[in-house]
């Protein structure tokens, strides 16, 4: 007998107690039809002494009408007697060992028995503090997850490393740390132990207080072979890592710890074969103004979480199918708090953690879990459309810089810089962006070509490679077209998406021959060889290719308006060839969201039909932005170099504008901006003062270009005053009549004063009319706001946004978003008037033909 663990105390307190006393209590309820019998089965014997003894389904019901305060109160009493017996129907009916004495100096019963002298009382509390017995009125048959979890019961050897050293720490660390601990799962805490003879704990985690649960699934390797480990944290930004020496074992722990501490509500999430799980505070579009507390499990390559606001119904996000994955830093309550975005398909999720740690955990995983996982294609990250975002990036690009292009796609990259290309993509193509001058043409039609050469499978699966050659017998066009049909509805989902994309853009291509030289046939030679990925090239796998491309409208069910929109698109570029704009850089605009920042850009298609109000609506809901009810959001020209900007009036013509810019001295530093620019307040206000005689008045100092003789070169001050749909200067106050008149209808008003005009304060607004500027300075921002405010609204005589309860314009396509590629600047006035002429004329005949919107497929911006 190992006299270190059987002390003399501990021997006594068993004759006192013995197996007969303690089988009384546990088993004074045991019917005879619930006994044991000797034949029972393994299962049967540990169900048995699961409610036997964690359950106390069987015990002795004296104390059964005692509440939890009761049990403790006669607890205390108790252990500063000799009966041992009494303590333990006590302590096993319910009461808590650490339960508060009242005695500040002997705080715990056994602080109390040590008080008393009770040396057996002393011992049996002692073994018994880590013990949790349920109460009698605790067990029901509708009993949740927590109750099951609190009677699981694990013990194992386990590794582990000390608090703090998880597998964010390095491997050497983990090697010099980690020693096998005897663990115990047992009443909502896990207790780790030197080896399976010790009484005192390392060291214990209440399992309550897990907010996060890290599962690794790839083995570790330390000297004494592979564990597999996961990882516990705690609010108090303490990590502790554990490992199993088999994934079974792991399995086992994970499981009973994630029932424990998930609650009911989110249990689906337990069944997940999840790497992470835990909790999270979230907002999303549902209630954006204030934090709330959700349940979030990492599976492969989804987020799933159950949310309070959805009443415990499970969602879930496919990261690899994210448009947008941003870290941003916010103060809230005067502390840094790191924030993660996630957007996907409409759908807007914020997340933060309990902890950094936690948060950083979550993040690392979320990040991995969004990236790109292998070489096969549905391993990549995908854009909105279920393309892999490196081939909506490759043909955007060829797009709006190539499809005017000699020989496009014949001509070979740089080696090395298209093995750069390929490896950035690979890295974050969410976050990688082609550039025009940065990048060439031939180096990313390079990356397209090698991407779909080297995937794991060929576009076209190999396994089909035999149906779609023997397609090629059936003489019959229309039932050729089936069968190419058939073949690509068994295509796996991504394969089959990515197709269409590619087939699509080909199409076009070749709709431009005239100028690229790169009919069907010619692109398909190009292009057979990646699409089956076969080492040589045959005439049939050349021939499958172009009837693809060939019959892309009657394969792929294009709809009529679709193929008017492309060929009003490729027309640009076949009638404006000579021109700076011959590659339709002018229908690929990059638009900003509030401010011109990197983060804030997107590049959205521009239909030659495209009104402000359906840019912005496009722009509002890629962004998943939804205004209230009180702000009027519009789309702005910002020109010369962001010293002047316009609000567009919801019926302008957006291209029209943008050719416009061409006029400028440097139209490449224009752009369009979407913000709120009206409130449901300002309006008010320019309706009250409507009433009155004059809607709007004050001092202004103007400059009028061209200057006059007389008046000079200087801001002179003029009394303002704007009525009847005119804008009226005067000399002072008390002039009769008008120095200046003009109509608003005739002139186009942007905030700001350029610079060179030395104005002598920082807030105005500038008048354009035909031959004339007007320069408007003011004393304030404020004023500049309500000056332009009560302008605008006046030009369009309170008509600034539909009407309620007429339908908002939105593009056709759901996906007006396509790259993130820069509008190519259009330069040459004469052009450009030329342009504007064709523009209207195309506007008309496609008001003649339905046609509307733009509905040419698009992707997310890489």
């Amino acid at each position: 007998m190992d006299a270190s663990i059987w002390s003399n105390e501990l021997i006594e307190l068993f004759i006192v107690i013995g197996n007969k006393r303690a089988n009384d209590f546990w088993a004074g309820n045991l019917q005879k039809d619930e006994e044991l019998h000797m034949d029972c089965s393994v299962e049967k014997r540990k169900n048995f002494i699961t409610q036997k003894y964690k359950e106390g389904r069987f015990r002795k019901t004296l104390l059964a009408s005692l509440t939890k305060e009761e049990l403790n109160k006669a607890l205390c009493a108790a252990v500063v007697k000799p009966d041992v017996l009494e303590t333990m129907a006590l302590l096993f009916s319910g009461a808590d060992v650490m339960c508060a004495t009242g005695d500040p100096e002997h705080s715990t019963p056994y602080l109390l028995a040590k008080k008393a002298g009770q040396s057996l009382q002393m011992e049996f509390l002692y073994h018994n503090k880590f013990s949790d017995f349920p109460q009698h009125d605790i067990y029901s048959e509708g009993r949740l997850n927590q109750e099951s979890s609190q009677s699981t019961f694990l013990c194992d050897f386990l590794y582990q490393a000390p608090a703090g050293a998880s597998k964010l720490s390095s491997e050497k660390k983990l090697l010099e740390e980690t020693n096998k601990k005897w663990c115990v799962l047992e009443g909502g805490f896990l207790s780790y132990y030197e080896n399976d003879k010790s009484t005192t704990p390392n060291g214990t985690i209440n399992i309550n207080e897990v907010i996060c649960l890290a599962v690794h699934k790839e083995d570790f390797c330390l000297n004494t072979g592979p564990i597999f480990t996961f990882e516990i944290y705690l609010p108090s930004e303490r990590a502790f890592l554990f490992g199993a020496e088999t994934s079974q074992v792991q399995r086992k722990w994970t499981e009973a710890i994630a029932k424990h501490f998930v609650p009911f509500v989110a249990e689906n999430l337990t069944e997940a074969d999840y790497d992470l799980i835990g909790q999270l505070y979230y907002k999303d579009c549902h209630a954006l103004d204030q934090w709330r507390k959700g349940w979030f499990a990492m599976d492969k390559s989804n987020l799933r979480f159950c949310l309070p606001m959805q009443e415990g119904q499970e969602d879930r996000m496919h990261l690899r199918r994210l448009q947008e994955l941003t870290i941003s830093t916010v103060v809230q309550n005067g502390e840094k708090l790191d924030v993660l975005l996630l957007v996907e398909k409409g759908r807007t999720l914020y997340i933060h953690g309990h902890t950094k740690l936690d948060f950083t955990v979550w993040h690392t995983a979320i990040e991995k879990a969004a990236g790109t996982d292998g070489n096969a294609l549905q391993d990549q990250q995908l854009g909105r459309n279920d393309v892999p975002i490196i081939v909506n990036s490759c043909i955007a690009f060829v797009t709006q810089y190539g499809l005017g292009y000699k020989n496009i796609y014949q001509k070979n990259g740089d080696p090395l810089h298209v093995s750069e290309l390929l490896e950035s993509f690979k890295k974050d193509a969410r976050s990688f962006k082609l550039r025009a001058g940065k990048h060439q043409l031939e180096d990313v039609t390079g990356v397209l070509k090698s991407f779909l050469s080297d995937i794991d499978d060929a576009l076209l699966t190999k396994e089909l490679y035999p149906y779609w050659i023997s397609a090629l017998d059936t003489q019959d066009d229309k039932e050729r077209i089936k069968k190419y049909g058939a073949f690509i509805r068994t295509l796996p989902g991504v394969n089959r998406a990515t197709l269409a994309a590619i087939i699509e853009h080909l199409y076009r291509v070749q709709k431009c021959s005239e100028i690229n030289h790169m009919s069907a046939h010619n692109l398909a030679l190009v292009f057979s060889s990646c699409f089956f990925q076969t080492k040589g090239q045959t005439s049939e796998e050349v021939n499958v290719i172009e009837d693809l491309i060939n019959n892309y409208v009657e394969i792929f069910e294009v709809k009529e308006d679709q193929v008017k929109q492309m060929d009003i698109e490729n027309s640009f570029i076949t009638k404006w060839k000579d021109t700076q704009v011959s590659q339709a850089g002018d229908l690929l605009i990059e638009v900003y969201v509030e401010r011109k920042e990197p983060d804030c850009s997107i590049i959205i298609r521009i239909s030659p039909v495209m009104e402000a109000e359906e840019l912005t609506n496009d722009i509002l809901a890629i962004k998943n932005i939804i205004p209230t009810k009180d702000d009027i959001w519009a789309t702005f020209e910002v020109i010369e170099n962001e010293e002047l900007e316009r609000p567009l009036h919801y019926t302008e013509n957006v291209l029209e504008q943008v050719l416009r810019w061409s006029s400028l001295a440097e139209p490449g530093s224009a752009y369009l901006v979407v913000k709120r620019f009206l409130t449901i307040d300002t309006i008010k206000h320019y309706n009250e003062r409507k009433a009155l005689e004059n809607i709007k008045e004050g001092v202004l100092k103007v400059k009028e270009e061209p200057s006059k003789i007389l008046s000079g070169n200087k801001f002179q001050d003029r009394y303002c005053v704007l009525r009847d749909g005119y804008l009226l200067l005067y000399k002072d106050l008390k002039s009769s009549k008008p120095d200046k008149m003009f109509s608003l209808s005739s002139v186009k008003f942007y905030l700001g004063v350029k610079k060179k005009m030395k104005p002598p304060t920082s807030w105005g607004l500038t008048a354009y009319s035909e031959k004339h500027h007007w320069h408007l300075c003011c004393e304030s921002s404020q004023t500049q706001t309500e000056w332009m405010a009560n302008i605008f609204i006046a030009q369009h005589e309170n008509d600034i946004w539909p009407p309620a309860g007429k339908e908002r314009k939105r593009s056709i396509t759901k996906n007006p978003k396509i790259g993130g590629l820069p509008l190519i600047p259009i330069q040459h006035d004469r052009n450009a008037t030329q342009a504007r002429e064709r523009l209207r004329v195309q506007k008309q005949n496609s008001k003649g033909c339905g046609l509307v919107q733009s509905v040419t497929k698009v992707e997310m911006a890489p």
